[in-house]
């Protein structure tokens, strides 16, 4: 492990020698999700999601048979929160909004919980208060229950109840909230809760559940966007894109199969869900569009699984974005021939059908899927600016994971932190229209299926307290000090672990 550290910090020194800057209008913030610290979760008209369903009847599904009911409880200590965001000097912070607490009944959009709302304007005030610019992720995985019961993303009517909760958002938020996504990561929604069994609703339709989900997503994003475009920018002025979780996926060779496979892979785990709003062409990528025509003719189906976008939904798709919001943690390399597992049959990874390669030298944090790979941010930002022409970028999410028994000194996490920023600094070089880096997370959180055996935050947060007490761990030191001076001083050393507000935050 120590090897590891040497190596990366030894990169990550002779990067900064240089003394370069990020830009002064960048935007460094920090992230969380709604059901992932709020709690509060059946209090002030809050009504049922997948999730509270989920880990309330499958406790077994989460590794440490835990549940959000609590988490950080953010409802009633927002303004610890936003004061913690003041103590790391960021210019924004990235948030998520609850649609059960904002719709009980998100069948009836008029029907709004105000206490939801009250909840939200107080949260958003105060980071105003301090000039903290808010980044608001209007669906973050919480859906209401009552939409999942009627088929949740599957339903070809869920465009039409996402475009009514958007508008209710822009209308009660958007004359504050000048930054909008839809949807965070679409990949993890569909992939892992619709065509498997990792994220609720666990439904593992390895068929169809990841192909179903995409296009209705699509078209649930295109209509937030437009509504948003046409009838709320004209007077409120703000910005809307979405969410991608993206991996550097290169190949594993420079032979021409495996980058072919690279493409491919590249085309089923983001593709489908970037290529139909950003690409010049629209639509789904093609070669992968083509490998699940075929196999699905092959299996016996009237029509591919992948299904059809008409040209009046591709051209309706195609531009809703004013930037790319990105979630970037890891990458890995894919070979055409080896390293191949079973995957079920017929599914998404069964269609890519490529191996994947993670090499024993990447240094691993407490998430078996996220490794440190070098240069993985600017390898990806690189290419998505050659195709897609450069569009505007946030890095929404990046971060790294480390174990409870961690404690406050987490010298891997700032590793990771100084090499992926100096990695954002190599991209602002290179032409990349990066506009902002928000850290994940801003605190310790409820971490999905994980529970709390995985954390993220700059903040310990003490789950075992009543008042779940927040506490600056070395890194936050340390993002303080790069946020501060907008350099990377890799012989940086906090001296005191004392936390403290500077002047005109």
């Amino acid at each position: 492990m120590k090897l590891f550290l040497l190596i990366g910090l030894f990169a990550v020194s002779s990067n900064a020698q240089q003394e370069r800057r990020f830009p002064d209008d960048f935007l460094f913030g920090a992230a969380t999700a709604s059901y992932q610290i709020e709690g509060a979760w059946n209090v002030d008209g809050k009504g049922e999601s997948i999730w509270d369903r989920m880990t309330h009847t499958k406790p077994h599904l989460i590794k440490d048979m835990t549940n959000g009911d609590i988490a950080a409880n953010s409802y009633y200590n927002y303004k610890r929160d936003v004061e913690m965001i003041r103590e790391l000097g960021l210019d924004a912070y990235r948030f998520s909004i609850s649609w059960p607490r904002i719709l009980p009944n998100p069948l009836a959009p008029y029907e709004v919980n105000q206490a939801g709302v009250d909840f939200y304007n107080n949260y958003i005030n105060e980071m105003l208060k301090y000039n903290i610019t808010p980044m608001a992720t209007i669906y973050h995985w919480d859906l209401p229950q009552k939409l999942q019961d009627l088929g949740g993303l599957l339903s070809p009517m869920f465009p039409e109840w996402f475009e009514h909760y958007a508008r209710v958002v822009y209308e009660k938020f958007g004359d504050r909230v000048k930054l909008w996504t839809t949807f965070n990561e679409p990949r993890e929604m569909c992939l892992l809760g619709y065509g498997g069994d990792e994220k609720a609703p666990f439904l593992n339709l390895t068929d169809i559940g990841t192909y179903y989900c995409a296009k209705n997503l699509l078209l649930a994003h295109a209509r937030a966007y437009h509504a948003y475009n046409n009838d709320f920018k004209p007077t409120q002025n703000g910005e809307c894109g979405i969410v991608i979780n993206i991996s550097w996926i290169g190949p594993l060779t420079d032979s021409e199969e495996d980058n072919y496979a690279a493409e491919l892979k590249r085309q089923a785990e983001w593709g489908i869900y970037a290529e139909p709003i950003f690409s010049e062409q629209g639509g789904f990528p093609k070669e992968f569009a083509e490998v699940v025509a075929q196999k699905s003719i092959e299996q016996g189906y009237a029509t591919s699984r992948l299904p059809e976008l008409t040209e009046e939904e591709r051209k309706f798709i195609q531009g809703s974005f004013d930037f790319l919001g990105i979630n970037h943690y890891t990458g890995y390399l894919v070979s055409a021939n080896e390293y191949k597992t079973a995957n079920a049959v017929p599914s998404l990874l069964d269609d890519a059908d490529v191996g994947v390669y993670i090499s024993d030298d990447w240094l691993p944090s407490a998430s078996d899927w996220l490794k440190m790979v070098p240069d993985s941010l600017y390898n990806l930002l690189t290419h998505l600016k050659e195709k897609y022409n450069n569009p505007p970028v946030y890095i929404t999410e990046s971060g790294w994971s480390e174990d409870p028994e961690t404690g406050l000194i987490d010298d891997e996490r700032i590793l990771f932190y100084r090499t992926a920023l100096n990695n954002a600094l190599d991209c602002l070089e290179a032409g990349v229209n990066l506009k902002g880096y928000m850290a994940w997370s801003l605190m310790d959180n409820y971490e999905w299926i994980a529970g709390y055996t995985e954390l993220f935050g700059l903040y310990e947060v003490d789950f075992k307290s009543e008042a779940k007490t927040r506490t600056p761990r070395k890194s936050a030191f340390v993002y303080k000090q790069i946020v501060k001076t907008r350099v990377i001083d890799p012989d940086y050393e906090p001296t005191d672990m004392v936390m403290t507000i500077d002047e005109g935050h």
